[in-house]
């Protein structure tokens, strides 16, 4: 399943708080998650994570984790093929 997060930091990031929250991503991906790609945007979120996980429970647990230092909201998106498929 891809999950696409919206993540807005819940207080101003220093070097130590980057580094915390990516050893929380390499947790996650011992656990099964796979990143497939995080970016730093500009405008009401300050960064967007898509990761590919077995199911939302999994995603959820990993997800959790960062509940002290970002504020997320996570949207499960499905293959355009996919979707198409379900018009049939």
């Amino acid at each position: 399943m891809i999950f696409i997060t919206l993540a807005r930091w819940k207080k101003k990031p220093t070097k130590e708080l980057v580094a915390q929250s990516g050893k929380l991503l390499e947790q996650a991906v011992k656990e099964g998650a796979k990143l497939i790609g995080m970016y730093w945007t500009l405008g009401k979120y300050d960064a967007v994570l898509i990761a590919d996980a077995p199911n939302e429970k999994a995603f959820m647990k990993a997800i959790m984790r960062w509940g002290d230092m970002l504020s997320t909201e996570t949207l499960v998106a499905v293959p355009r093929e996919e979707a198409l498929k379900l018009l049939e």
